[in-house]
């Protein structure tokens, strides 16, 4: 009797297969120990297209066609990967076959791929869900551990299948609607379509930005610039500096306050995809690759996440990364890891945050890719940071009066780095210089300065 173990991708499926012992390789699958490892290479199985349903659909396009609703929404094997659908259809329903694990991703698309798979196969063996956020070994064999019925995730496949046919009918119908009343092919598409028309909308305002130019009256106090409001006309701040011209300052009240800002919250894949682009320039799907094959490697935790946060049970196992990240990434840090602050299991549903693993400690970081070395490094220190203390600093504003006008100048004082002393980023707030003690009347020099 075997276990059939169904994984999403070659890669993914050798290192489950390195766990529970099934070495013997076969096309398109491994074997041993009492189990048979075998993988999707994505969707296998799909919804079809209008032209495979009849019902006039598959005649030149017209808008007497629409709209397009299947009664009964049908399926196809894709052609490009029908020979690994007919091995795992074989391996399903295979008599020594006893129990099968969906080892897909765990995530709405990987409970579609393997559900899919399943019914078209007919089959109904018992099947129980592999949910694991890890590829190391002591992650793999946890989940195994812990495993539920694939009927606890109904939900979770009853949501993934409704996404894909809202793709089918917002697609297809508005692809042919448009097409035909523009006489031209266009591809319409439920999150393409919005996500461009917010591109255009926000390139539009760019374009269409008219730069307003405006002055300050900037008096030179020696240690430091006191500023006007903004004036819009030159002359105006030519005359009210002209008007201070011989008379002198009075620092009409000097305000202090201690301020903190908060350590940042760890990745979930929006936010490393949104600061990769900024640091790298990468694009998203640049980001979710890399921090793909991180996670083949068994370098970070699974990638498609929302969460920031990370669940109690992953308190220990975040420390010792923390630490692992300070000495492979030689971040030296002062503190010892606040692992609290990232821990939140109301804000962790499927997945939590993306962290690094312990592989970091015997993997050649050295030998990795650009792309993915600047990726795991963000990551790395997105940790460190999150769990280091707060960025605490003074802020001090002065007020002065020159002939009934009122000038201002800012400053801080940092009274500790935190966090922000292993963030890799620029921030010109940080540059502000602190201010000087100042008496209550200052004379100055004659300055103007256009921003």
């Amino acid at each position: 009797m075997s276990i059939l173990i169904v994984g999403e991708k070659p890669s993914v499926s050798r290192a489950i297969s390195a766990v529970v012992g099934a070495s013997s390789a076969h096309k398109g699958y491994t074997e041993g120990n009492g189990y048979i490892v075998s993988w999707c290479v994505g969707h296998l199985v799909g919804l079809k297209f209008p032209n495979d349903y009849g019902n006039g659909w598959n005649q030149k396009w017209s808008f007497s066609q629409l709209p397009m609703i299947p009664d009964n929404w049908l399926f196809q094997i894709m052609d490009s990967t029908k020979a690994q659908y007919n091995l795992l259809k074989n391996l399903m329903n295979k008599d020594e076959v006893t129990e099968i694990i969906c080892a897909t991703d765990a995530d709405r698309e990987g409970e579609c791929i393997f559900r899919y798979v399943y019914n078209m196969a007919r089959c109904r063996k018992p099947v129980k869900r592999l949910w694991v956020s890890s590829l190391e070994e002591s992650a793999i064999r946890k989940a195994l551990s812990i495993m539920k019925t694939m009927s606890a995730y109904d939900n979770l496949f009853n949501a993934g299948y409704a996404r894909a046919r809202a793709d089918w009918l917002v697609g297809m119908n508005g692809s042919r609607l448009f097409s035909v009343r523009y006489g031209g092919k266009l591809n319409i598409g439920r999150v393409q379509t919005p996500t461009l028309a917010m591109i255009v909308q926000r390139d539009a305002e760019v374009n269409g930005f008219i730069k307003q130019k405006y002055y300050t009256s900037d008096l030179n106090c020696g240690g430091f610039i006191l500023s006007s409001a903004r004036i819009d006309d030159e002359n105006a701040a030519d005359t009210l500096v002209s008007a201070c011209d011989g008379s002198t300052v009075t620092i009409s009240s000097v305000k202090r306050e201690v301020k903190t800002d908060k350590a940042p919250k760890l990745y979930d894949l929006t936010t490393l995809q949104r600061e990769a682009n900024k640091g790298f320039g990468y694009t998203a799907q640049q980001t979710l690759d890399y921090t793909q094959s991180l996670y083949e490697g068994k370098l970070v935790t699974y990638p498609r996440t929302d969460s920031q946060y990370l669940s109690d049970d992953m308190a220990q196992t975040a420390l010792d990364v923390a630490k692992l990240c300070d000495t492979y990434f030689g971040f030296g840090i002062f503190h010892t890891p606040d692992i609290a602050k990232v821990i939140n299991n109301s804000k962790v549903s499927g997945h939590h945050a993306i962290i690094p693993t312990s592989g970091i400690s015997t993997a050649d970081l050295s030998s990795l890719p650009t792309g993915e070395k600047n990726i795991l490094t963000l990551i790395a220190t997105k940790l460190i940071c999150a769990t280091a203390p707060a960025h605490k600093y003074e802020a001090v504003k002065l007020t002065g009066i020159c002939n009934g006008t009122e000038f201002t100048a800012t400053g801080r004082t940092i009274l500790d780095m935190g966090w922000k002393a292993y963030a890799k980023q620029t921030d010109k707030k940080n540059d502000e210089k602190s201010l000087p003690a100042v008496r209550s009347v200052l004379p100055f020099q004659r300055t103007m300065c256009q921003l």
